[in-house]
């Protein structure tokens, strides 16, 4: 039978939204289920403020009665006042079927059309500030934590349906192993040069001033990165919120200078190695992985390191990698990843590359011109 496009109702449908990934991802070995409950709240107009900030359109394609394929469509007002006319696509999933994805792409076109878009980019649930990115190679291991995964067919549909290359992203592997002493080093030198930053442990009893240091460090640090979107501060309380209950203080620095945030790095234990064992969900034993899984974490995520601008011309990233690979070789874990590292920012992949890792993952965004009906 013919495929058809519907457009779907939030907080109602998002259930059956979120359900539709399960068969797509079948005999994926690799797929980490996402918990439902979290991405019942995630995908709620009336619980994530992110809604407040764009228009959001969901759409499922549906075949012989079934939904068999998902995709949402934004217009990111953030985002409009940095590049007007390019909106974002995302939650693209579907079988091995241009068909269903072809219908699905096209009713996100013709959505973003409509509000007056002249170019789509994707895939963005919803922006840089989530999930995002197209993995094209890596298949071979599991996504870390906040991280996408997808099958491996999607490139050749998104290009046969007319998607251009428009970044491509990296996540860099650091095997376990002792301190290079390039970067003991570097940091001893800079800590020698400017005794006055100091460096500090994250304090979780104390989340919403830390919380609020690295709203101000993310801001500044990341605003001229490319696809950037500015996040307010209701915002990104809303997306700390979502990931204090997995926060390793250990893995969690600050450069200061008198009593000021420099500089920042977030890392966290891998938690999707214990998600993965629950399915989606908590119950009936979900619950029982989170609680005593999560001692068999064996690796690390550093999602972020950033450094405000006046201070980026010295190294004070050195700093906080030294800090956080010190902590990390305490741990029980065999690795690293760090991710994801834009394809031009070489001055963090010499950093990495200096440490001795290597890029095991590359992800992509695509992009596509939204030309008129008339055009078309």
């Amino acid at each position: 039978m013919a495929v058809t496009v519907e457009p779907i109702q939030l907080p109602r449908d998002i259930t059956r939204f979120v359900k539709a990934w399960w068969p797509i991802y079948a005999d994926d070995p690799h797929w980490v289920p996402p918990l439902i409950m979290e991405r019942k709240v995630f995908l709620d107009p009336t619980k994530n403020v992110y809604f407040q900030k764009a228009d959001v359109q969901l759409f499922v394609a549906i075949r012989d009665g079934s939904t068999v394929g998902t995709i949402s469509a934004q217009v990111d007002h953030a985002f409009q006042a940095k590049e007007p006319g390019v909106g974002f696509f995302g939650f693209f999933e579907f079988p091995d079927d241009e068909e269903v994805a072809g219908a699905l792409l096209s009713a996100a076109e013709a959505w973003l059309r409509a509000r007056g878009m002249k170019e789509m980019r994707g895939p963005f649930n919803f922006n840089t500030n989530h999930e995002f990115g197209l993995l094209v190679d890596g298949f071979d291991t599991d996504p870390p934590l906040l991280n996408p995964h997808n099958r491996w067919y999607y490139e050749r549909i998104y290009r046969s349906l007319g998607m251009e290359v428009a970044m491509d992203w990296y996540a860099y592997w650091l095997p376990k192993g002792p301190m290079p002493q390039n970067i003991a080093d570097i940091a001893n030198r800079l800590m020698q040069r400017k005794p006055e930053i100091e460096l500090r442990m994250a304090d979780l009893s104390d989340w919403e001033t830390q919380v609020r240091w690295f709203f101000d460090i993310y801001n500044d640090a990341w605003h001229d990165n490319w696809g950037h979107v500015q996040v307010e501060w209701d915002e990104f309380k809303t997306i700390a919120a979502g990931i204090k209950e997995f926060a390793d203080p250990r893995l969690i620095w600050f450069a200061l200078v008198d009593g000021k945030p420099i500089a920042a790095s977030l890392t966290f234990p891998d938690v999707n190695q214990v998600v993965k064992r629950m399915n989606g969900r908590l119950l009936p034993f979900g619950w029982w992985h989170w609680l005593f899984g999560r001692r068999d974490v064996d690796q690390i995520r550093v999602f972020a390191l950033g450094v405000t601008t006046t201070w980026q011309r010295w190294p004070v990233g050195a700093l906080l990698y030294y800090k956080t690979w010190e902590e990390g070789l305490k741990m029980n874990i065999r690795g690293a990843d760090a991710s994801l590292i834009l394809h031009d920012n070489f001055r963090m992949r010499g950093a990495l590359e200096k440490l001795g890792a290597h890029i095991y993952k590359t992800y992509r965004t695509y992009k596509k011109v939204l030309v008129s009906e008339g055009q078309a």
